[in-house]
């Protein structure tokens, strides 16, 4: 199994964290609700305590849908949160993970700056 995640150290924008100076509820329900608007991705599971959103995204060639994991860091009462995305891939050729990170991660820094 393949797997991609953001991380700070790497040098592409699109693949780092989203840090906002916006409370993390907030921060989270947009997440939300950009997962909602994605094409493909499907089987939507939310846990609004833990700030943590799960579900299918598309895999790569001849492969099983990817498990995309997204949450929300941030102190109670706060105006900052960071928002993080990873991808673990079905198998399959030409792995899609890096992908679906990358495409959470962009429109999800559009919607929220």
């Amino acid at each position: 199994m393949s797997g991609f995640s953001t991380q700070d150290s790497h040098s592409g924008r699109w693949h780092q964290p989203v840090s906002v100076p916006i409370h993390s509820g907030d921060a989270f329900q947009a997440a939300c609700e950009l997962v909602e608007d994605l094409g493909g991705w499907t089987d939507i599971q939310v846990d609004p305590k833990a700030m943590v959103l799960t579900c299918k995204g598309p895999g790569g060639l001849l492969g099983k849908p990817a498990s995309i994991r997204i949450w929300t860091e941030g102190r109670e009462g706060m105006p900052a949160s960071t928002t993080h995305c990873s991808s673990e891939g079905g198998g399959g050729l030409l792995s899609k993970d890096k992908a679906n990170v990358t495409e959470f991660i962009r429109k999800f820094y559009m919607r929220v700056t």
